[in-house]
């Protein structure tokens, strides 16, 4: 199999048929991917390979996070795709905490050489294995690409989450900081209330040094939306109101 221009994916290919060898639960088990893509709309990333560096850290994190915001926008389901085999995609899903989303073993590379996404980075010792990628897939077809530049080294700039998450009139959630008290009535309603909307959020234990040190009335709980203070319970409700 030849390195090919990693520029070649484009809106309107259509992703191959084929039956790829996965791990489920420490068995084995075929996925086809026409059952995956058919009557769907799907998005993909893959990259170059399971534990390295920008993929773990960045890569793969933030597709888990933001799982839900491509809900939103009709996404069925998330794949992750490697030129490696299902035991180690498996190992390395657990070691991310990713179950939020499908790793995809492509260990032959056959998946990646269909769409012609397949190079040679035997100068690191990896021999072939997929360029930096992402697409949306909508019924077994490419309706988006994005295709890191072919430059040398590792280039990440658009194929990540928040790009493709963008390019399909999406936008992430956002990012919430409750301070709180185990037995306060108005925390535990606050929770409640992001719970309902499908809001994750962080909570921190408050204690008077930390209460005295946040502005507005020191009582809790005191909500943080994008690091910046919004107020209590019923400011945060009253905020999901008006974001409804």
């Amino acid at each position: 199999m030849n390195a090919p221009n990693p520029r070649t994916l484009k809106p309107g290919t259509r992703v191959p048929n084929l039956t790829l060898r996965t791990r489920d639960g420490g068995n084995w088990d075929e996925l086809r991917t026409q059952d995956l893509f058919s009557g769907r709309k799907v998005v993909v990333f893959s990259l170059p390979g399971a534990f390295t560096p920008t993929c773990s850290s960045s890569h793969v994190p933030r597709y888990v996070e933001l799982k839900s915001a491509f809900e939103r926008v009709g996404v069925d389901e998330i794949v992750c795709v490697s030129v490696n085999d299902a035991f180690v995609m498996e190992a390395w899903q657990q070691d991310q905490g990713a179950e939020a989303i499908t790793f995809l073993p492509d260990g032959n590379g056959l998946f990646t050489d269909a769409l012609g996404m397949l190079v040679d980075k035997s100068d690191l010792g990896f021999g072939k294995r997929s360029w930096r990628y992402a697409m949306v897939v909508e019924d077994g077809v490419v309706t988006q690409a994005f295709v890191e530049p072919d430059v040398p080294g590792d280039p990440f700039e658009v194929s990540d989450a928040d790009t493709v998450l963008k390019a399909l009139g999406g936008s992430p959630d956002p990012d919430i900081l409750l301070f709180t008290k185990p037995t306060c009535g108005h925390c535990a309603r606050a929770k409640a209330a992001l719970d309902e909307a499908g809001l994750a959020y962080e909570e921190l234990p408050a204690n008077p040094r930390i209460l005295a040190s946040l502005p507005g009335p020191k009582t809790t709980p005191q909500v943080y939306i994008d690091g910046a203070h919004l107020g209590g319970a019923d400011a945060l409700i009253a905020w999901l109101a008006d974001r409804s």
